[in-house]
């Protein structure tokens, strides 16, 4: 079976688990990151507001819950020159559209991003396909086109400076960020 149908697989089989009742997201311990980081800056917990453009007063106690949970978990990384979702990365995935299926009213900003190598050009280009194929498989879990937007940063904003494969594992992400 080729890679990217067992990743279609059991993104489906979580979507539809997550159809048959309604359940709060909560927090994994496991650490998702491929080289430890403090560099995580941005994410769903946008500095500005939460997700659903109100006050953080007027979002209700479980989704102010369900989306800190979900602030640890808001970086899905790539491999080398690869848009496919790793197989550590799709209970994120599956986590972000739990939410965002159950709070129809929230919206996240999906900014795909690239490691230093290849041209600027081919960066914003892996960076937008990299988001595209998360946006994907947010829809296949039953959220909303209109939830969700995308940007590509390519090369351009690196989470850690550098010019070595764990700076390069780093860069190679889909950031999750909420919009107002």
């Amino acid at each position: 079976m080729k890679w990217t149908h067992a990743v279609a697989f059991a993104l489906l089989a979580v979507g539809l688990a997550s159809c048959s009742k309604p359940k709060q997201v909560q927090p994994e311990t496991t650490t998702q990151a491929p080289v430890d980081s403090g560099a995580q800056t941005s994410g769903l917990g946008n500095e500005t507001g939460p997700a659903t453009g109100a006050t953080a007063g007027a979002m209700s106690a479980a989704q102010q819950q369900a989306l800190a949970a979900l602030q640890s978990r808001n970086i899905v990384y790539f491999e080398y020159d690869s848009s496919e979702i790793r197989a550590d990365y799709v209970s994120v995935v599956a986590a972000h559209a739990a939410y965002l299926t159950k709070y129809p009213t929230a919206r996240v900003r999906l900014e795909g991003h690239a490691d230093e190598r290849g041209s600027r050009e081919y960066n914003i280009g892996l960076g937008e396909r990299r988001a595209q194929t998360v946006r994907k498989a947010l829809m296949l879990q039953g959220v909303a086109e209109s939830q969700i937007t995308t940007v590509s940063y390519g090369e351009e904003r690196p989470a850690v400076e550098g010019s070595d494969e764990p700076a390069y594992a780093q860069n190679r992400r889909v950031e999750f960020a909420q919009v107002q």
